[in-house]
This record gives structure tokens, sequence and C-alpha cells, in this order.
């Protein structure tokens, strides 16, 4: 006679029936029973053992809206089909009124939630709407080494789930269940239940995370407050449609990298202009293909992260290209001044927008490399010896290297950040081009740097007149260091504007 049948044959003897009345499963009393037994046959033979705690979602509401005939005949059918998705050797009780409980002898937790899971789904799929079921699951001894321990270890993951919104499964503390930082997660919006429903259990299959909104309201409320790979929007919805969710999503600063997919049983052209131009990232029909849907949800997340990765890198480099001017109190406003002008030449020459975006990015960041002169050279007041001279020209090469990671977001910028020094006749620094192998950008970043330097005070002079600083750029102009064709559009500018006021509004 195994041990669970003596369990029950001498718990008979004592106290009477072992099940519960209404559900048919173990009462609260043979399940406390088992578990003491579980505890200690761990602890005699060393494998370990799950306990999952099921609680009834909204049963309260039922028996409100229904009568309380209706949530008995509930927990009878909940009953029945926890049951059905256990194994027999597993012992299934009813702990209190609307909460159950499971010991999964000899069971991790990864497999107790993988039970866990067939559970919530079955009853999900059993019930049009409410009630559904939150699961709260730890392990002995993992997450507890006594039987007290354990239980308030599942009652704190029975609770998270309830926090994460009702309908899910949560392992108290294991990694393998809990969604992690690679786990990705979808807000599916769709005002109709079963869509959501449909898209859900879809998803589920990828081990996508999934949280539901019902409206364009609820989803934004959502988005508030948790983070999203991606979301998955209906169109055709009351109140708030999905063409304007997705405006205000895309609007958001904090929101607007987010992909959106958009749903629709539309399927004219139309409504595909309307979806791209309120920022929408792709448009399937519904239903959409399996296959398609989910190679474009892999494909958006990725470019997702990739774009997370260089923000995150690139509000890094940023802010160092602060630090720098902060090292430096005369060339402060310097940053901001030379992204300005360059700006305004770079329109009136005619360039690309890429390449005013090149001048405005490379202008931010063209002294970045600084951060690695000292301060003393940096602020000296005197002329720089040659070693200090050496150090000095550096910054080009040591700020091309911390831009690198950027590369593919700086574009043309990256070469305004090494090339600004580079002059025609081959002078310059640090790689000697000459001529055509300067990029414009890079020959106008030139031009307005020196500009800058002549006339802001230094640590070791005052700063010199408009007049005087052009006199000094056509000498280099003449020598064929300088583009003559960038002076000349920087001359008529300066005679037609008061370059500390005009110039920045021009930029804008």
């Amino acid at each position: 006679m195994d041990t669970q049948t003596e369990m029950l044959r001498l718990y008979e003897e004592n106290l009477g029936s072992v099940t519960d009345a209404l559900t048919g499963v173990y009462n609260h009393g043979i399940f406390e029973a088992f578990l003491v037994e579980e505890c200690n046959r761990s602890n005699r033979y060393g494998d370990g053992f799950s306990l999952a705690l099921i609680d009834v979602d909204y049963l309260g509401k039922v028996n409100a809206e229904k009568g309380p005939l209706e949530g008995d005949q509930v927990l009878k059918e909940i009953a029945e089909m926890v049951t059905g998705c256990t194994r027999s050797v597993d012992i299934v009780s009813r702990y209190s009124d609307d909460l159950f409980a499971v010991l999964f002898p000899k069971t991790a937790a990864k497999e107790a939630y993988q039970c866990a899971e067939r559970i919530r789904t079955r009853i999900d799929k059993h019930f049009a709407s409410s009630p559904t079921v939150s699961i709260g699951i730890a392990a002995y001894p993992d997450h507890a080494l006594t039987k007290e321990t354990l239980l308030a270890a599942a009652q704190h993951a029975l609770r998270e789930a309830k926090l994460r919104g009702h309908n899910k499964s949560v392992v108290w503390d294991n990694e393998a269940a809990r969604p992690s930082a690679e786990t990705s997660r979808i807000l599916v919006v769709d005002d109709d239940d079963r869509n959501l429903k449909l898209i859900e259990a879809m998803l589920r299959t990828h081990e996508y995370e999934v949280v539901k909104a019902s409206s364009g309201e609820a989803a934004l409320s959502a988005l508030r407050q948790t983070d999203f790979d991606l979301i998955l929007s209906d169109v055709m919805m009351p109140h708030m449609d999905g063409f304007e969710l997705c405006r205000r999503i895309k609007q958001n600063s904090t929101l607007w990298s987010i992909p959106v997919i958009m749903l629709t049983a539309l399927d004219d052209s139309p409504s595909k202009v309307k979806a791209i131009e309120s920022g929408a990232n792709d448009f399937m029909n519904k239903p959409p293909n399996k296959m398609e849907l989910f190679a474009r949800i892999k494909s958006l997340i990725h470019l997702k992260r990739i774009n997370s990765k260089m923000t995150s890198i690139r509000n890094v480099i940023f802010s160092l290209a602060n630090t720098v001017e902060a090292k430096d109190g005369y060339t402060q406003g310097h940053i901001e001044r030379v992204s300005n002008l360059a700006v305004c030449l770079g329109k009136r020459i005619g360039l690309t927008e890429a390449e005013i975006e090149a001048l405005k990015l490379g202008g931010a960041l063209h002294d970045i490399g600084k951060i690695a002169v000292p301060d003393q050279i940096l602020n000296k007041p005197g002329p720089l010896s040659p070693e200090e001279w050496d150090i000095m020209k550096s910054h080009t090469e040591i700020g091309h290297k911390i831009c690198l990671p950027l590369k593919d977001n700086l574009g043309m910028a990256l070469s305004v950040v090494r090339h600004h020094h580079e002059k025609l006749d081959g002078s310059g620094y640090p790689d000697h081009l000459k001529a055509d192998q300067i990029p414009m950008v890079a020959r106008i970043m030139a031009v307005v740097d020196i500009y800058d330097a002549l006339v802001t005070d230094r640590p070791y002079r005052k700063g010199m007149g408009q007049a005087e600083a052009i006199n000094i750029l056509d000498q280099e102009g003449q020598q064929g260091k300088l583009d003559r064709g960038v002076l000349e559009h920087l001359k008529i500018f300066i005679s037609t504007h008061a370059v500390s006021l005009a110039c920045g509004q021009e930029s804008k």
C-alpha cells in the first residue's frame, strides 16, 4: 500500500470524509496532511515538489449577477478541469472558498508551471469571459524550507499574478517561468474579447508575454504603466479607433519607438494609407497568417531592440559631449554655435537633408574626444608644447572611436568628428587628407570651427572681431587650406545676419 493510500485510510478512520462536498476534490484538512508528508519525504530523499495555488477570479461577480447556485456550479466545473489537467499522483484540493491547491510530487517549478498553464488555458477557453483563474507556484526546497514559507511563497506569486491583470500563472522567484529580460512583451488591443483570446493563444505558443486591452483608452493606460516591445492593434474600435491610438503613440516622445502592427478586416488602399499616415509600422488583414505574423513580429522587435540600444548609446555620447564643455569654461556654448552655423551654411550651399543632419550631429559631437584631454592642457593660458599639442590633436581620433558604435545612425556625422581639422593641402590631421578626399560636411565644419574659435575668448587670448577673423580665414583659403567656396558663403552670411541671433533661428 503506497503512502497516499495509507494516509487516506487513516484520515477517514479518524476524521471522516477526505473530500470537499461541493467539488469532490480533497478538502483542506487532507491537503495539510499531504503537505506535511511531502515536506518530510523531500527532506528524507532529497527530491523536491511544487505547490500551485489557484484562485478563481471574479467569482463574487458571478454570485452577484447570477446567484450562488451558479457560483457553486462554476467551482465544480473548475475543480473538474483542474483534476483533468493533472496526473493521478498530483493532489488537488479545495484550500478555501474560491481557492484550490495542487501538490505536484517530485516535480520542479518549471513543470508545475507548464501544468498550471494548461489549467489556466482550459478554464479560459471554457468560460466565454469571466471567470478566469490566477495561479501562484512555488517549489520545495528551491523557494522555501518549511511548509509555512512554501505557502507564503505561493501566495506571493499568486498576488503577483493578480497584479499583472489576472488570468496569469506566476512562479515565485523562478527565472525559467518568469518573463526574463529577453522575453518580449506584446500589447494586444481589440474590443472583441474573442479576438483578444485568439491572438493571445497564438502569441503564447512562441513564449511572448501578452497583455490585453479592450479599448484604445485601456491601451494607453497600460502603456503608461508597463514597457512593451510591440503593439498589435485592431482598427475598428469604438470611441478611439486604431488609427487614433497609433497617432497618439507615435506622437508621444516616450512611446514612439514601439512598433505598431494594425490588424483589420479592411482591405482597401485608403485604409492602408491611413495606417501609414498614423505611423503604423505594418498593416495586416484579419485573420493574420501565423507564419507571416510571427515573421513580422520578430523582425520589428529585433529592430526596436537595436534602436533602443543605439538610443541609449547616443544619449551617453551626447552627455559626454556636454561634459567636454563643462571641462572648458571658455568654450561654453561652442557646440551649439558651431552646430547652428554649420547648418546655416549647409542650407545656403544646397546640401541634402542627410548632409544637413550630419552637420547638426557632427557639430554637437565634433569635440567629444577632448574628454580624454587633461584639463591643464585644455585650459592652459599659454602656447602648448609639442607634446601637449600632440595630445590635443588626438581628440579627433578619440572622438571617432567613441562615436563608432553609432556609425549606422551617425552616417556622415562620423566623418565630421574625425576630419574637421583636415586641410585641403594635406597639412591637417589626423589622416592628412587632401582636396576631394575631405567630405563637404567636414570642410564646412573646419571653417565654422576655426571661425568660432577666433571670435571667442580663449585662455591664452581675447576673442577677436568678425573682420579680423574673416581676414585670417581668407589667408587660410588663399594658401589652399580651407574651402574658399565655403568661406564666401560664410562672409555673405555674416554680412547679412547677426550670427548670434539669426543663425540659431535659420537652422531650425
